[in-house]
């Protein structure tokens, strides 16, 4: 699983669209891992809540994103 994106990853990104699909989709897999660790987690945290919506809110969009990155990419004849 990636760690933290670097400068280097975000510039090869932007060029790349197989390694840009790649970057997305393994952060969006860490992002629903932290997600469903934090909603298992039992501590009272009253920012919990708050943080779960803004996380679901950011894989909808990389979700999102994947999905329009998928459907205009080349298409066989």
């Amino acid at each position: 699983m990636i760690g933290v994106v670097s400068e280097e990853d975000l510039a090869r990104a932007r060029t790349d669209t197989a390694f840009r699909q790649r970057l997305m989709a393994e952060s969006l897999d860490r992002l629903l891992a932290l997600l469903n660790q934090m909603r298992r987690d039992t501590d009272e945290n009253p920012g919990r809540a708050r943080q779960i919506r803004e996380g679901v809110d950011l894989a909808v969009k990389l979700a999102d994103r994947l999905q329009i990155e998928n459907n205009s990419g080349p298409r066989a004849a």
